[in-house]
């Protein structure tokens, strides 16, 4: 590809994740409230005076605002110039790394997904179903289209078509990656006579599988739990938490770590149009 065409693509890439991570902003906020994210307008939590369009501009009028609502002087949440600038990165990368294509969309809506979720977990603990599980029925549709690996499908239907190997490693996927960890949670609830995992975190974990595969979902996984552990144990410390009660945010190490992974690896082929394999 020509040098200034991929710097055209990037750039619009990088444009639409600003766009787009604006819209991230509300789902994150509203969801969690059980508001529409649809109507009404955009607001100041404050003071609930209706935000103008040129002081919706992503990124720019948090700068040109210096931070603050217009109307009262409130203070702007950073999460809001933060997500958009992340979206806008995510999108440019993913667009770096496999172009104009059916799957730098798949991975587009992936990471959307990712950092709502993360926010979600952060803030309030809550990774709310319109995003894990409406998440993993996304996962599934869009592997129809371009194809979850994995080394299951490969094993067991290795002369079947792309699509049912696609199909078999989203749902295994998804399987593998929930199944023993609802269980180990399960059995430390009945020890313990404590909640171990929320069912968010499983929801969670279904949608991973269904996007990533058991083995990028494993190693999502694994990187998550590894983050977590050691920034969440150095934060615990630090701030001097109750490590026993203290509930740490596992669904945004787990995001942040899932977001990595189609960055780093090739992650899917298109498979929509080869009908051959049909």
């Amino acid at each position: 590809m020509p040098h200034n065409l991929q710097i055209f693509y990037l750039l619009t890439a990088a444009g639409a994740g600003l766009v787009i991570g604006s819209f991230l902003n509300v789902c994150i906020y509203r969801v969690m409230r059980d508001l529409s994210v649809v109507r009404p307008r955009s607001f100041c939590p404050q003071c609930e005076n209706p935000i103008a369009w040129y002081d919706n501009v992503p990124l720019l009028s948090f700068i040109l605002l210096g931070g603050k609502c217009r109307w009262c002087s409130s203070r702007i949440s950073w999460r809001y110039p933060l997500v958009e600038a992340f979206t806008a990165l995510a999108f440019a990368a993913v667009t770096y790394r496999y172009e104009f294509t059916l799957v730098a969309l798949k991975w587009m809506v992936f990471e959307s997904l990712m950092i709502v979720l993360f926010w979600t977990d952060l803030e309030e603990r809550i990774l709310p179903d319109e995003f894990t599980l409406g998440g993993a029925v996304l996962g599934a549709i869009l592997s129809c289209f371009v194809s979850v690996p994995g080394m299951l499908g490969e094993l067991l239907l290795g002369n079947g078509r792309p699509v049912w190997q696609s199909l078999f490693n989203m749902a295994t996927g998804a399987a593998l990656m929930a199944g023993p960890i609802w269980l180990a949670g399960f059995l430390y609830a009945k020890w313990r006579k404590k909640e171990g995992l929320g069912f968010g975190d499983i929801k969670l974990l279904v949608m991973l599988g269904a996007f990533l595969g058991a083995d990028g979902g494993l190693w999502a996984l694994l990187m998550g739990a590894i983050s977590g552990s050691i920034i969440g144990i150095a934060f615990i410390l630090l701030a001097r938490k109750e490590i026993r009660s203290y509930e740490l945010p596992f669904g945004s190490f787990l995001c942040a770590a899932a977001a990595c992974v189609p960055l780093l690896n090739q992650m899917g082929e298109t498979i929509a149009g080869r009908s051959e394999h049909f």
